[in-house]
């Protein structure tokens, strides 16, 4: 096994154009909208349409469950069919049902037309993500989609509160439609075949040749699994926070503008997030994040205050930032057909969806946020264990692979 001198190796396609990272990144931000905006839609759903707790917990499950859904159907086919044909379609079923919640706003329909919305949002994304991941350089690639996903979900954080609910349904549907404006910038094919990686080796005297290697299917799968944990944590924690700090001891409208302030502090992340895995790798750097953010989440167990709610949501976001960034890298690393990118938003709808179901089945039982952010802690330490068990794994079979950047 030689890993000195050892690095993977992308060649330069399509994807680098300027114009597909760019409707790639913009896709990825609309497909996720709702996902970044759990804290205030689900505030909505309470205040304007009056869901309780838990039906929001549901709704947001559902609308997420969806995002997981439409995933994995756009894996089945992103590198088979038309990826603009299929934008389309995935477009028109999400600004259809979102329009739909405008005149249907029981809890039953509700549920039903968010659950049918992120179908469409997760074949959408799924394109999106696939997209992004044909770059050869993925790290610096999501690195640009999570810079510019930071910036989006201070924007929204900040305005959506302002608007009434049939508002932020009109927004999220217009999202979409300016997508398919620039549908001519979106590649339609995969340059690439999948789980086949080329390695360049250094050898003793200097001289370099290039290894084929192929990458057993569990090594994405088992960054999928770590995903899924993640997210967990992520959907638990993002749609409770707001509610949670309610009748704490923080501020209403300290904790409000937290949300904001927070998300855009999170570009720092995405910057330092690309120059670290230039150092020291995608894989370190996560691994250390995962334990991180675990502590930040189950540090408010010890309750809620306009200073601590600060400092979770501020590095909640800064970890979220490193956590996506390498997990979605590692995955286009592996996978350059967008097959296994394109579940991406699959493991993150799973999360999601399990995530809010999990925080209200705590809260239906009567144990209250404090078991809530236990959860959400633990779901981060299941994901370091997957994803460290992944790591020295590949340390003995493919370690370019392992320490790529």
């Amino acid at each position: 096994m030689m890993n000195d001198g050892s690095k993977l190796m992308h060649q330069r396609t399509v994807f680098d154009d300027w114009r597909s990272l760019t409707i790639g990144i913009y896709m990825a931000l609309t497909g996720y909208a709702v996902m970044v905006g759990l804290p205030v839609i689900s505030t909505a759903w309470v205040t304007h349409l009056g869901f309780t707790e838990v039906q929001v917990g549901r709704v947001a499950g559902a609308d997420l469950a969806g995002l997981a859904i439409g995933a994995v159907i756009a894996a089945l086919f992103v590198a088979k069919v038309d990826r603009r044909h299929m934008t389309v379609l995935a477009a028109s079923i999400a600004i259809g049902a979102t329009i739909l919640c405008i005149y249907f706003q029981s809890y039953e329909a509700t549920l039903w037309l968010r659950l049918t919305a992120g179908i469409g949002a997760g074949i959408y994304t799924g394109i999106a993500v696939a997209t992004i991941a044909g770059h050869s350089r993925p790290a610096f690639a999501f690195g640009m989609e999570l810079f510019a996903f930071a910036g989006s979900q201070g924007l929204e954080l900040k305005f959506l509160p302002y608007l009434s609910m049939n508002g932020i349904y009109l927004v999220l549907a217009a999202t979409f439609v300016v997508g398919l404006l620039f549908i001519s910038w979106l590649p339609r094919h995969p340059a690439e075949k999948s789980l086949d990686v080329e390695v360049d080796v250094e050898e003793p005297d200097g001289e370099h040749h290039v290894d084929h290697k192929h990458v057993p299917a569990y090594v994405p799968w088992l960054v999928l699994t770590a995903i899924t944990f993640t997210y967990i944590n992520i959907g638990a924690y993002w749609t409770y926070i707001e509610l949670a700090t309610a009748e704490s001891e923080a501020s209403p409208d300290w904790v409000a503008s937290m949300l904001w302030v927070s998300s855009v502090f999170s570009v720092i992340g995405a910057l330092f997030a690309v120059l670290l895995s230039n150092r020291y790798g995608l894989a370190r750097p996560l691994l250390v994040t995962l334990i991180f953010q675990a502590g930040i989440v189950v540090m408010l167990v010890t309750g809620i205050n306009n200073v601590n709610v600060a400092i979770s949501m501020f590095m909640f976001n800064f970890c979220w930032i490193f956590v996506d960034i390498y997990q979605a890298a590692t995955i286009a690393n592996v996978d350059r057909s967008g097959r296994f990118p394109a579940l991406i938003p699959a493991a993150q709808g799973l999360g999601n969806f399990l995530g809010p179901n999990l925080a209200a089945s705590v809260l239906a039982f009567g144990l209250g946020y404090n078991s809530v952010f236990i959860l959400c802690g633990a779901a981060s330490i299941a994901a370091m264990l997957v994803y460290l068990y992944m790591y020295l794994t590949l340390k003995k079979t493919i370690p370019a692979l392992a320490d790529a950047s």
